[in-house]
């Protein structure tokens, strides 16, 4: 597993700080010793969990848009960052059919913008750029895509960020294919879960709010399968991969990270396992709602990333459904940030 002694003095720049995965990653690396600058939109979502864990007082934190290229280049100058990860995006499907463009805008052009700033600050020597498992063209067969399957990924959402990863393959070699350039890579996870992920239509956070209201949970496909796994695992990945190709850069590419195939579930099998852990009588059922296309089948080939990188999964599916109900039963936002801090320590540890 990953050291993070290496990330102890670092700068660190990530824009969407303010989101779930921006805000794990924000308190792994302070945790870690790292000196942390955030850019991102306030948060969406109430509660919030910058506040919850406490990022907006031990990070540096830049509200701005991705869209906006001088006020995010101003910000990467004034952080002087050693390493940079890019997770702002607009990252839901069903929102992206509502909103085209501005998913388009915000995933595309914000990766235009945050690879232009890199190429007017080339003191960076890491970049990671975190896509999604579902940039591949999905045929829905049953064995994990790889890393060179082809790019083309159905909705709005999915096909934005087929594009970034396209942007950033030709920023590689069209801007920092020299020895000396940033070491360039784009990070592909699957379906993540965890504490403090308040978004709509996700599975996980729509059982937490019936649950604590003693609703049925609505399940529009129980049938689908995702790689679900606790976001603490790709997180591992990302950071592994930014140290590897920091120390050694001709390990930049693109990497899968995700569960293995006995933590590949279906949505029903995940959510009854939900409301196992949950207890208090959780109970669900399966209504469509006739909403837009979503794959029914994915699964990630992460070979590439076990074997050039030596990242592998520690918590398997059970174990990332109940660190996820564990922070939701906390009673206060100390007690929240308290098992954040838990967690985080226990599966470094490992």
């Amino acid at each position: 597993m990953i050291d993070l002694s290496f990330y102890r003095g670092k700068s660190v720049f990530i824009t969407g700080n303010t989101g779930f995965k921006g805000s794990w990653l924000t308190k792994i690396l302070s945790i870690a010793g790292a000196k942390v600058t955030g850019y991102a939109l306030p948060p969406s979502e109430t509660p919030s969990l910058l506040t919850i864990s406490g990022n907006h007082k031990e990070s540096e934190c830049v509200f701005g848009d991705v869209r906006d290229l001088p006020t995010l280049s101003q910000a990467m100058e004034n952080a002087k960052p050693d390493i940079v990860f890019h997770l702002a995006a607009q990252p839901l499907v069903r929102l992206s059919y509502r909103e085209p463009v501005n998913t388009y805008e915000t995933n595309v052009m914000g990766t235009v913008n945050i690879l232009e700033s890199l190429r007017n600050f080339p003191a960076v020597r890491s970049f990671v750029n975190v896509t999604t498992d579902k940039v591949y063209e999905n045929k829905e067969w049953a064995w994990g895509y790889r890393e060179n399957e082809n790019l083309c990924g159905f909705d709005p959402y999915s096909n934005s960020k087929s594009c970034s990863e396209l942007v950033t393959f030709s920023y590689r070699n069209s801007f920092f294919s020299s020895p000396e350039a940033t070491a360039i890579s784009t990070a592909r996870s699957g379906n993540v879960i965890g504490g403090g992920d308040y978004s709509t239509d996700r599975i996980i956070p729509d059982c937490i709010r019936a649950a604590e209201k003693g609703s049925t949970i609505q399940i529009r496909n129980p049938h689908s399968t995702r790689p679900y796994q606790h976001v603490l695992e790709c997180l591992s990945g990302y950071l592994l991969l930014a140290r590897k190709q920091y120390e050694e850069r001709g390990l930049s590419g693109s990497y899968n990270f995700g569960p293995d195939d006995d933590s590949c579930v279906t949505t029903g099998d995940l959510v009854e396992l939900f409301c196992g852990i949950w207890g208090n009588g959780a109970r669900w059922s399966a209504q469509g709602d006739g909403g837009p296309h979503e794959a029914n089948f994915l699964k990630l080939d992460c070979s590439q990333a076990k074997t050039k990188l030596g990242w592998k999964p520690v918590w398997d599916i059970r174990t990332a459904v109940q660190k996820t109900v564990e922070f939701a039963k906390c009673p206060t936002d100390p007690d929240r940030r308290s098992c954040m801090e838990g967690q985080i320590r226990e599966y470094f540890s490992l």
